[in-house]
């Protein structure tokens, strides 16, 4: 089934308006448009199993992110973030990398790692080799430990041997064995976690220390995905700005971002922005791929930021986000929330690799939004037009009202809580 992102006009729908056009054109059962009509849609009997001590259930907003042409396929993306300007902005790059082709990405192979941590080996340089002489044994052994893992085609697949704290002087020495496993579509952290508690024992006696820590490492680093953009100038003018105005803007933004670690926090954290939304709505670990990402853009010794944007000899814009992404589509919350169900209804991704591929998309877009903002007009522009209608909520309007008092707020540049209730009262009256 053939289906555009392209939809114009969406903005201006109602929200059920949106609802019936979106069942409509993914054709979603009557449980999933039962889910989309249903605003508290995490029942508390199923909130109950998934944590400890539920009270009750949080919602977000959950919008779509439209207009995204990824490897020659148009994808709706479902995003649940709280913050205005998001969705929009990602959308409205997209349309304008859209008009340059679309998006392209790649991503390695999905190997997640686990970690054995050992101390007080008699013999470290001896320990090392001891693990290592018997590698393809200990492989095994952590493939017996999940063979159902080996029968969907994954599996452990390789291991290796680091010593850090070398000279002790300021912490332990440490022997770390890493045990590399293809988690197929799983985020793999109950798979890995077993695997590395199962060879523990083994591992002990090899090298005759002690271990203690026997867990996944969510610095991902051989888990990546990749996407690319590349857009003639001509394609972001704006009524101010020529496009090679804009464009050396954009560069000029991320080499700020690059060599200054205060800058690349913000930088990132927008990237973030674009990425966090898609991850929460199918059910992934965020808080996982925050931090793996952080610690990527920090790879090299300085943190930094994680796009890289600059010109090529046609005088084109290009750029490139790279992350690891320790994601799936089975098991955990992807499977279990009944909204993020919905979610993967309107997504179509066959596999975690093209989950990966679609996020770290919205990343790129959701970076070029904020900074084409940033080097021309500023932030605030529309970032706080959109922002307006939550302060009009804030303040108390309800139905049309939240509309009027909104378009006030803009038109006095007075985008303010206590403005917004000063103007909600002469309406009262």
């Amino acid at each position: 089934m053939d289906i555009s992102s392209r939809i114009p006009g969406f903005y201006k729908m109602t929200v059920e308006e949106r609802k019936e056009h979106i069942s409509t054109l993914f054709q979603l059962d009557d449980v999933a448009k039962s889910q989309l009509n249903d605003m508290v849609n995490l029942p508390e009997n199923i909130a109950d199993k998934m944590i400890e001590n539920v009270i009750g259930t949080f919602s977000l907003p959950l919008g779509l992110g439209l207009n995204f042409l990824i490897d020659g396929k148009d994808y709706v993306i479902p995003m649940a973030v709280e913050e205005p300007s998001i969705i929009a902005s990602a959308s409205y790059i997209a349309k304008i990398v859209r008009e340059a082709g679309g998006f392209k990405t790649e991503a390695t192979d999905r190997i997640m790692i686990g970690q054995i941590q050992v101390v007080g080996c008699p013999d470290f340089e001896k320990a090392k080799q001891a693990v290592l002489d018997q590698k393809e044994m200990l492989i095994k052994a952590a493939n017996d430990a999940y063979p159902s893992l080996v029968a969907r085609g994954g599996g452990a697949v390789d291991l290796d041997v680091r010593i850090i704290n070398e000279d002790g002087s300021k912490y332990t020495k440490m022997l770390v064995v890493h045990i590399y496993v293809n988690t197929c579509d799983a985020m793999g952290a109950n798979i890995i976690n077993t695997m590395a508690e199962s060879l523990a024992p083994v591992v002990e006696h090899l090298t005759e220390g002690k271990v203690y820590l026997r867990i996944l490492s969510n610095f991902a680093d051989q888990c990546l995905a990749k996407a690319t953009c590349v857009i003639p100038p001509h394609l972001l003018e704006t009524d101010s700005f020529t496009g090679e105005e804009v464009r050396d803007g954009v560069v000029l933004a991320y080499e700020f971002a690059a060599s200054d670690p205060y800058r690349a926090v913000t930088h990132n954290k927008g990237i973030m922005n674009g990425i966090d939304p898609v991850v929460i709505a199918t059910g992934n670990d965020w808080r996982a791929i925050e931090a793996g990402a952080h610690a990527y853009a920090a790879r090299d010794g300085q943190y930094s930021s994680m796009t890289k944007w600059s010109v090529d000899e046609k005088g084109n814009l290009v750029g490139e986000l790279e992350l690891p992404m320790s994601l799936g589509i089975v098991g955990g919350a992807s499977r279990v929330h009944p909204m993020a169900q919905v979610v993967y209804d309107i997504l179509r991704v066959e596999s975690a690799e093209e989950l990966a591929r679609i996020i770290v998309t919205v990343g790129l877009a959701q970076n070029l939004g904020a900074i084409k903002a940033l080097a021309t007009d500023g932030i605030q522009k529309g970032h706080m037009r959109l922002h307006s209608r939550s302060v009009a909520v804030a303040a108390g309007a309800t139905g049309e009202l939240v509309d009027v008092i909104a378009e006030k707020l803009v038109e006095a540049k007075e985008i303010r809580v206590g403005y917004a209730e000063q103007l909600l009262e002469e309406y009262k009256k």
